[in-house]
């Protein structure tokens, strides 16, 4: 019997089977691993190549990276660093025991690893963004799609018992994933003052944690995804809790959606939305509020700066894992809803290394599970991919390059009045 957990395995042929011997440009090899050894001489890594050849400024106990194949993995960094340096450890040109303790060194010093003069090269060099990644109403769906119809199996391996894909809340004394998601849960409910009767819509059902646990405040909730495996999941879930006739799970997008709600709550769904349609989303948050209502918008963000540096860059990420994303950043955010909307920020919440916790313990469970994964029919290369991804996002956090938000937002009353927070 097919439930919403058990679905079929992936195609044979997938993005990251598709991924080629190592491209062949000698003089870009080169240079690569030039700018390579001159990045990685100060950095408190050891580097080990393949030979015995040692880098690095790190001591016995500083994070190991074995490049296997130097050839490969310089050719491909030389190609297109951004995503030749993943690709490399999705095809085991380079390793670790511990990768994403080797690369928070790095993200500490992402903007200076590439010296200044050379980083004007960037619009020359790097890969364009494909125009069928847009995030039109089409596009949108086809890169949700891409990312969380995998399988529900495959995030039910690594995710906790309530099913949440964003960052948990690790409160003094909490250590364990599932009561972090709750404390995170909470408090975006708690700041959208969702009580018993609130009419809230959400933003990226997930699989439907959030909605589940306000429909147990009871409140009447409208909740949206775009990925089809969710929605079938989310489903279920909500009618195992018996809260059917409180939760309403709709294949929408939020520039389709409509009615009047109390409270608006969108966890890590505004990454996908794409910068030229970020404005769009604010202004429909604002017309979808009630006067007087609150919208709460968890969001990842990025310094500004390097936010403008490489907004029009196409990484590994946007190849290999979340198609159309863009990272904001708060001054950005801050900048599009005091120009497009009638609503004002009341109060934020930073949790970075919260997240931090949260993608290493996701880390460690995929890890542990990696034989499972591999019966549902995805390959060492996917897995790799991975492990890179979860990797690569907790070094962002670690390094405090990347952080994490709840954003709260309110809508005047019709006497104008403003919620102070």
């Amino acid at each position: 019997m097919t439930t919403a957990m058990s679905l079929p395995a992936p195609a044979s042929v997938s993005v990251w089977d598709a991924v080629d011997e190592a491209p062949r440009s000698p003089v870009r090899a080169g240079l690569a691993e030039r700018l390579f050894r001159h990045a990685v001489r100060e950095l408190p890594v050891r580097v080990v190549l393949a030979g015995g050849e040692r880098l690095g400024a790190g001591g016995p106990d500083a994070p190991l990276m074995r490049v296997i194949r130097p050839e490969a993995f310089f050719h491909r960094l030389g190609v297109d660093a951004k995503i030749g340096f993943g690709e490399a450890y999705m095809t085991g040109d380079w390793d670790s025991p511990d990768p994403a303790a080797l690369l928070t060194p790095f993200a500490r010093r992402l903007s200076t690893l590439v010296p200044r003069p050379l980083q004007s090269l960037r619009r020359w060099v790097d890969a364009s963004r494909p125009t069928a990644e847009r995030n039109t109403t089409a596009g949108a769906t086809r890169n949700v799609q891409r990312h969380y119809d995998l399988s529900n199996e495959v995030f039910a391996a690594f995710l906790d018992e309530t099913m949440t894909y964003s960052a948990g809340l690790f409160r003094p004394g909490v250590t364990d994933l599932a009561t972090a998601q709750r404390c995170k849960l909470d408090r975006a409910l708690d700041a959208a003052g969702v009580v018993e009767g609130t009419r809230l819509l959400e933003i990226g059902s997930g699989w439907g944690s959030l909605a589940i646990r306000a429909a147990r405040r009871g409140a009447r909730v409208t909740t949206l995804t775009l990925s089809e495996q969710q929605r079938a999941l989310a489903v279920e879930r909500v009618e195992r809790a018996g809260l059917a006739d409180h939760v309403d799970v709709e294949l929408r997008d939020y520039r389709q959606a409509d009615g009047e709600f109390d409270a608006v709550i969108s966890l890590e769904m505004i990454e996908a939305v794409g910068a030229e349609y970020w404005d769009r989303f604010f202004t429909k948050l604002d017309r979808l509020l009630t006067p007087g209502g609150r919208a709460v918008v968890q969001a990842i963000t990025m310094p500004h700066e390097r936010m403008l540096a490489t907004r029009d860059s196409y990484t590994w990420i946007h190849k290999y894992i979340f198609p159309g994303g863009q990272l904001p950043s708060i001054p950005a955010i801050e900048r599009i809803v005091s120009e497009h909307t009638g609503i004002h920020p009341v109060e934020r919440h930073a949790f970075g290394q919260s997240y931090a916790e949260t993608l290493r313990q996701w880390r460690a469970g995929f890890t542990r599970r990696r034989e499972h994964i591999a019966g549902l029919g995805f390959n060492e290369r996917f897995r790799r991919m991975w492990e890179f991804y979860l990797a690569y996002s907790e070094a962002g956090f670690r390094a405090r390059y990347l952080d994490v938000w709840q954003l709260v937002f309110a809508k005047p009353t019709t006497d104008g009045a403003r919620d102070s927070g």
